[in-house]
C-alpha cells in the first residue's frame, strides 16, 4: 500500500508542476521556447527517417538482395528502423530539451524551487556537466530499453509485460533527467542523484510514468515540459531533499 500511496504522490508532483505553471504563466511560455525548438528538430529527423527508411534498410540488409520475400522483409526493416527512431526520439526529448535551454530551465527551476544558500554556477559551466551526464543517462536508457525493444516481438510478453516495464524504466530515467537541475542546484552529484531517486523509488517511478505516457502524445510533450520541469522542482524540494515542510508528510504504518 505504501508503493501505491508513493506512485500516486509522484503523479501527483507532476499534476502540482501544471499547476504552479499555470499560476505563472510567463514561465509556462518562457520554457516553451526550447520545447519549441527541440519538437522542430524531431519532426525535421523524423520525416526524414520515414522518407528514407526503406533506402536505409536497403543498405543495411545487402545480403537479402537475392531474397524473393526481400521487398516484405526490408518494408519490415524499414518499419522497425521508424520505430525504433521514434522511441529514441521520446526517451531522448527531455534530454535535448533540457540541454538546449539549459538557461531557460535553471532559471524556472529556480523560481519553483527557491533556495537561500544555492551551489549556483554559470549555465556555460554547467552546460558540458549536464551533456555528459545526460549521455551517461541516454547509455543507460539504451542498455535496458534495447534489450525490451527486441522482447516486444515475442508474442503475448511483448503485448503485456514488456510495455510495462518499458514505461517503468523511461519513467524513471526522465525523472533522473527531470531532477538533475534541482538537485545540481543543491550541489548533489550524479551518483547520488541516482542513490537519491532510487530510495524514493515510488515517487520517482509515479512522476516519472506519468510524464512518459504524456510525452507519448507527440505536441502534448512540448506542453507539458515546463510543468515537468517546475513539478521535478517541487517534487525534489517537498519529497527528495525537504527544504520546507511537507504538508503532507508520508504515512510510516
Amino acid at each position: 500500500m505504501r508503493s501505491l500511496r508513493d506512485f500516486s504522490a509522484g503523479i501527483g508532483f507532476f499534476l502540482k508542476g501544471f499547476g504552479w505553471v499555470a499560476r505563472n504563466g510567463r514561465w509556462w511560455g518562457f520554457g516553451l521556447i526550447p520545447a519549441f525548438i527541440a519538437f522542430a528538430g524531431y519532426v525535421v529527423a523524423l520525416i526524414f527517417l520515414g522518407t528514407y527508411a526503406f533506402e536505409l534498410a536497403e543498405f543495411l540488409t545487402p545480403f537479402a538482395d537475392s531474397w524473393s520475400w526481400q521487398a516484405a522483409f526490408r518494408t519490415l526493416v524499414g518499419i522497425v528502423l521508424f520505430l525504433g527512431g521514434l522511441a529514441l526520439a521520446v526517451v531522448t526529448f527531455t534530454a535535448v530539451t533540457l540541454a538546449i535551454g539549459e538557461p531557460f530551465y535553471e532559471r524556472l527551476s529556480a523560481a519553483a524551487d527557491p533556495l537561500d544558500d544555492e551551489n549556483e554556477q554559470p549555465w556555460w559551466r554547467t552546460l558540458p556537466r549536464s551533456i555528459r551526464d545526460s549521455l551517461v543517462t541516454l547509455f543507460y536508457v539504451l542498455l535496458f530499453t534495447l534489450p525490451l525493444f527486441v522482447l516486444g516481438f515475442v508474442p503475448v510478453l511483448g503485448q503485456t509485460v514488456v510495455p510495462v516495464l518499458g514505461a517503468a524504466v523511461s519513467g524513471f530515467f526522465l525523472t533522473v533527467e527531470l531532477t538533475t537541475l534541482a538537485l545540481e542546484r543543491r550541489g548533489v552529484a550524479r551518483k547520488e542523484r541516482f542513490r537519491l531517486l532510487r530510495a524514493n523509488l515510488g515517487v520517482t517511478l509515479g512522476f516519472g510514468v506519468a510524464v512518459f505516457v504524456l510525452f507519448l502524445v507527440p505536441f502534448v510533450a512540448v506542453i507539458a515540459m515546463p510543468a515537468a520541469v517546475a513539478g521535478a522542482a517541487l517534487l525534489v524540494r517537498t519529497h527528495i531533499t525537504p527544504t520546507t515542510p511537507d504538508p503532507h508528510p508520508p504515512h510510516h504504518p
